[in-house]
Parts: C-alpha cells; sequence; structure tokens
C-alpha cells in the first residue's frame, strides 16, 4: 500500500476518532451537569475539534480567526451569548410565561432567555442533537475568543495592545459611529483577528442587525474580553444542565405530547381512521403545489409554475403567499400550530375537499374519491428529534382504554443534505442510511426512483446517505473516506436514519403500522463540503433551492394522490 494512501486512511480515522470522542464526552459532561469549556474538563472537546479541523469552521486551528465560521456559529446561537459567563441549558421550564424576552437565534429554532448580564438560559426541547450543536458551536467560540485574547495581550499583568485599546473605545461609543470611524475600527479589528480590513468589510454586514449596526466589532470585543478575564484573573466560563432536562432527555416528553395534539385533531374532524401519508418537509411546498394553480390561476397563466415559485420564494411576496394560505385554509387545510416545545408545525390536507381538477399534476380521480386519502405534513426534525416525533405519531390513538391504529399508508422525508459528488441544488434518492459511528445501516425500497426526477434540467445521485451526529463535525478526510468506500455514499444529513428506525420499528417490530408502508425519501443538495468555499457556511441556497424542492414535492404528491 502506498504511504499517501495509507497516510489517507489513517486521517480518516483520526477525524472518526475525534468524533467519537466528542460524542462520548458530551454525554460524560452532561451527565456530570455541569463544565468550563475553556477549563480542564473542556480539554477533550478542545483537542477533538481541533484535530477534527470541521469544514464548517474554517481556519480553526490557524493563529488568523476564523470569519465564516463565527458567522455560521452566531446565527444559531442567542443574540448577546458573547456578553455570558454563564451558560445554562434547561428543558422547557416555564420560562416563557415569566417577563424574560424571548430571544430565538437567525437559524435555529430555540427558545433562548437572557437571564442577567452574566447568565443565557437556552432551551433545550429536541433531544440530544440539540446539546451536541450548541456543545460543538460553544467550542468554537471559546477557542476563537482565546485566540483574540492571544493577540492582544501583552503581558499576564492584562496589559493590552493599542489595537485593543482602540476597539475598546469604539464598543463603547455612546454614539452611532460615522462611516470614518467605522472604518478606523476595522483596521484595528484586522490587526486583531490576523484578517484583511477587505474580508472584514466584505462580512460586516452579513453580522449586522437593525437594532446594532456594528454588532462584528461588539462580537469580537466581548468574546476577547471574556478569554482576557479567564486568562488574567481565572474566571472560566461555565456551562450547566439543569436537573429537569439530564432527567427529562431521551423520554419522548415533547414528542408525545406533539404527537398527541395531530391526533386529537384528526379525531376532531373525523380523519383518524382514513389511509394518512406522512410528509417530513418544509411548511409551503405542499400547500404551494396543490393550492397555487387556484389562488393565483392569473399569474400561472402567464409564467412557468416554477417560476411561480420562486416568485413565492421571495422575501418581498408575503401578498401571494398569504392568498395560497388563505385558499388552501377555504379548501380544508388544518394548521396546528406547535405548543408541546417539539417546535414542529403540521398541517393537514383532506383530499376530499380538493378540487383535483384544478391541480397541474395528474391524478387518479375515481381512486382519490373511494380512498380520501389524508396528507399530513410535519415541518423539519432536528437530528436524533426525528425518532422521538415519527416514534409517537405511528403509535395507536389511546383513547377510553381503547386503541386505534392509524391507517399509515406512506411516510415521505424531504429535506436538505450535504452531498458529495453534485454541488448546490442536486438531487439525492438514498438506497440507504448508515449511521456514523455505529455499524448501524438501514436499507429500504425507496418508491422515489431516479427516472421520477430525471430530465428536469436537475442533477440526480443514487446511492447511500450517512447520518450525522452534526453536520458541524464533518470534514474532507472521514467525506472522502465514504465517498471512496465500498459504502457508495452520495451525502450527509442528520435525520434519515432516525427516522427509518422509527419506522421499521413501527411496521416489522411492534405493529403499530403495516408492514407495507411506502416510504419515500429526497433530499436537495444545500453544500458540498468537499468542495472549497462550498460548505454551509459559505450561504444558503436562494433560489437555486427552489426548482429541486418542488420538483421533489410534486413527485411525491404525484405518488400519493394515485
Amino acid at each position: 500500500m502506498s504511504n499517501k494512501k495509507q497516510h489517507a486512511r489513517t486521517r480518516a480515522q483520526e477525524s472518526s476518532n475525534a468524533i467519537e470522542r466528542m460524542y462520548v464526552t458530551i454525554r460524560h459532561l452532561f451527565n456530570r451537569g455541569f463544565y468550563k469549556p475553556m477549563g480542564i474538563s473542556g480539554e477533550t472537546l478542545r483537542q477533538a475539534l481541533l484535530l477534527l479541523q470541521p469544514e464548517i469552521y474554517g481556519s480553526i486551528s490557524d493563529e488568523k480567526a476564523e470569519i465564516q465560521g463565527l458567522l455560521y456559529v452566531i446565527d444559531r446561537l442567542p443574540q448577546g451569548i458573547e456578553e455570558c459567563t454563564f451558560i445554562n441549558l434547561t428543558s422547557d421550564e416555564g420560562y416563557s410565561n415569566s417577563h424574560f424576552k424571548t430571544i430565538i437565534p437567525a437559524k435555529r429554532r430555540r427558545n433562548c432567555y437572557r437571564i442577567d448580564n452574566d447568565q443565557m438560559n437556552i432551551e433545550i426541547t429536541r433531544g440530544r442533537s440539540e446539546v451536541y450543536d450548541i456543545l460543538t458551536h460553544l467550542t468554537f467560540l471559546f477557542i476563537e475568543s482565546h485566540k483574540i485574547s492571544k493577540r492582544v495581550l501583552i503581558d499576564d499583568k492584562g496589559k493590552t495592545t493599542r489595537d485593543w485599546i482602540k476597539l475598546e473605545k469604539a464598543v463603547a461609543s455612546k454614539s452611532k459611529l460615522t462611516q470614518e470611524a467605522r472604518e478606523v475600527a476595522i483596521t484595528h479589528l484586522a490587526n486583531i483577528l490576523g484578517r484583511t480590513f477587505n474580508e472584514l468589510v466584505s462580512v460586516y454586514e452579513d453580522f449586522a442587525t437593525q437594532a446594532q449596526p456594528d454588532r462584528l466589532l461588539h462580537i469580537v470585543y466581548w468574546l476577547g474580553k471574556l478569554a482576557i478575564e479567564e486568562l488574567i484573573n481565572n474566571n472560566k466560563r461555565t456551562v450547566t444542565f439543569s436537573p429537569v432536562l439530564r432527567e427529562r432527555i431521551g423520554h419522548h416528553i415533547h414528542g408525545e405530547i406533539w404527537a398527541d395534539n395531530i391526533k386529537e385533531a384528526l379525531v376532531n374532524n373525523n380523519l383518524l381512521e382514513r389511509p394518512i401519508h406522512v410528509i417530513s418537509a418544509n411548511m409551503h411546498s405542499v400547500m404551494n403545489t396543490l393550492f397555487t394553480p387556484t389562488a393565483l390561476k392569473a399569474l400561472v397563466s402567464k409564467k412557468d409554475i416554477f417560476e411561480v415559485y420562486e416568485t413565492l420564494s421571495d422575501n418581498g411576496n408575503s401578498e401571494l403567499r398569504n392568498k395560497v394560505k388563505k385558499e388552501a385554509l377555504v379548501k380544508g387545510m388544518l394548521y396546528i400550530k406547535d405548543t408541546s416545545g417539539a417546535n414542529i408545525d403540521v398541517q393537514i390536507f383532506d383530499s376530499s375537499k380538493i378540487d383535483v381538477s384544478k391541480l397541474d399534476i395528474p391524478v387518479d380521480e375515481t381512486n382519490l374519491k373511494k380512498n380520501k386519502p389524508v396528507i399530513l405534513v410535519m415541518d423539519y426534525a432536528f437530528g436524533e428529534q426525528a425518532y422521538e416525533t415519527i416514534d409517537e405519531l405511528l403509535k395507536p390513538y389511546k383513547q377510553k382504554g381503547k386503541n386505534t391504529h392509524l391507517n399509515i399508508e406512506s411516510v415521505s422525508i424531504m429535506g436538505k443534505a450535504g452531498i458529495l459528488e453534485g454541488s448546490k441544488g442536486d438531487i439525492m434518492i438514498p438506497s440507504a442510511h448508515i449511521f456514523e459511528g455505529t455499524a448501524d445501516n438501514y436499507p429500504f425500497k425507496n418508491e422515489l426512483k431516479i427516472e421520477d426526477l430525471q430530465g428536469q434540467g436537475v442533477q440526480v445521485y443514487e446511492g447511500a446517505m450517512i447520518t450525522v451526529l452534526g453536520t458541524s463535525l464533518q470534514n474532507k478526510d472521514i467525506l472522502k473516506f465514504f465517498y471512496n468506500s465500498t459504502w457508495n455514499v452520495i451525502g450527509l444529513e442528520m435525520e434519515g436514519a432516525h427516522y427509518q428506525k422509527a419506522i421499521q420499528a413501527a411496521s416489522k417490530v411492534r405493529g403499530s403500522i403495516g408492514e407495507n408502508v411506502k416510504v419515500r425519501y429526497a433530499y436537495y443538495a444545500s453544500d458540498n463540503p468537499l468542495e472549497t468555499g462550498a460548505t454551509l457556511a459559505s450561504g444558503g441556497l436562494g433560489t437555486s433551492g427552489v426548482k429541486p424542492t418542488y420538483l421533489i414535492t410534486r413527485t411525491i404528491l404525484k405518488q400519493i394522490l394515485n
């Protein structure tokens, strides 16, 4: 075996071990109840993350600061977390009924509460995957903060560089910074971060919020300030896990309430015993596919349907979206806003109330009138939460000691995933899900085939998908290993194995649903982590995600309605 090949495999093995160490360490720290990320207790996590060098965190192991990774992480954590010495992970413990203002991160649905100047509480209602997600992000954040402190501290007495003093002055300024003052501050910031003036100017707006236009200065200052406190005064930042969270996690508390609410809505609308098709997707594509032709008749007659979907996806077109939603609600769509804490809203469509003659996809009307299927669309789950929610949803409905089995005919999963061959916007059709870090694999017969989606101007790939512990833990070496090995892996995502585990348990072990339940899985590519500059940290899909999303949605609906 050539040395090069030997080295590449060893690097993949090292990375794989690092992920496993992180996984085990997080569970240990969680059971312990608290830890200090930059102390001895957090050392294993830090070392593992630095060894791993995940793609999403870019230059985490370099001396210079990682800007895109910082933006990715800051968008997924509550605003103001950089100022907090104490971070407390809690269950849903009643803070929503208090005077504390709910803070929701820009890119993650989770409730957070600023308790005082020093403490941030983050509510965990979506299972262990959420704990892994937050702790890896915090580890990255604190590693970056120590890089800042090392660049600005002159001695161990706390004396700092001129750049730091100037940054401190800019952040402390009560008046709004002029363009000139801002550029002076960015010049000092560039020295502190080891980045160019140009690099910082290009991302400055991405960090800004309406209330805080100079948020990047603020974030870097507070990260550095707290790291200096740790080094000079040994005032270590601490992460704690509330006793209630430690007691509840893994017990499906939120998933059970969530599923019961849905089953009650089905009972109240006489839909429980009808054939049910579950779709895990977003909250717009199924609704738009079914009701755009009637709600936006004039627009549809002038434009290609995919152009209409793109128009609907544009943030400035809320009026058009409301028109479609109004039409859907009039024609029998039920909308269940989640109150269980699972953060998964649901839409229920009764096919007997839809005028199928107006649809622009082929429909077997005779079959539809006879069977009257019900389509239940659930918003995306997060990692392990996929098992919790589907497991609870597929259980029989209990009422007055009587069990009513749901007539589940199919479960369809549409999601975003990282692709290993191809690029953003392409489609992946999995033939199996492999659970990372274990030998667990879930092969299945996918009702969706390459030929169902080919020839529509989008590339389609078929093969195994790997279900990862967290997208923020992947690096090129591991992904290349999976891509080049006999596993024939085409992409990575966070929920597939969890969904399939729940479906197989319900149909083959528990007998809650029929053994011949149909499954459909399809993913559209949000990024290619093997391509430099094409990771999730490089930004969203924009309109390139519209066509694959609707192609998959239309294909799933075509199969259900025929």
